[in-house]
């Protein structure tokens, strides 16, 4: 072969297989849930975090968050994370804080929807389940805080 065909050959392959890898980078993850349940508890922590001006912190805030925590730790190991920022907080406009209580609520209820679904990785079963409970406890505590709110506000 000459010597041109010879610097060709490995040319066009790298170019005939450059779309090929973009492409596969485009697809989603093998567990795309959990993802999306990573975001929701990054996004209910945020709602739980005792914001600037908040006159009083709720024991269930401070549990909730430990249990978030602990949640994302788990959906971490038993999956790939998607590299975003612990602080990169949603910009949501819930300023007053028996609204962002309960929007922590929904949130770690969307959170527990997303990765409530069968698992085909027996290695990871364990781990999901573990999440599963973590983010039950981080419900019952912001649920518990939110009702104290409500107490003082009567």
């Amino acid at each position: 072969m000459s010597k041109l065909v010879k610097c060709l050959i490995p040319f066009a392959l790298v170019v005939g297989l450059s779309p090929l890898v973009s492409m596969a980078q485009m697809v989603p993850g093998k567990h795309p849930a959990y993802l999306h349940a990573l975001t929701d508890l990054r996004t209910a922590r945020w709602f739980l975090y005792h914001q600037a001006g908040d006159a009083k912190v709720y024991a269930g805030e401070d549990k909730g968050i430990n249990e978030i925590d602990a949640a994302i730790n788990e959906i971490k190991r038993a999956s790939i994370d998607d590299g975003k920022d612990l602080n990169d907080h949603p910009g949501v406009d819930v300023k007053e804080h028996g609204s962002r209580l309960l929007k922590a609520i929904e949130t770690l209820r969307k959170a527990h929807a997303d990765i409530d679904k069968e698992e085909d990785n027996p290695d990871a079963h364990e781990l999901r389940h573990r999440a599963l409970e973590h983010i039950d406890r981080a419900i019952k505590a912001a649920e518990s805080a939110h009702a104290e709110w409500l107490k003082e506000k009567k």
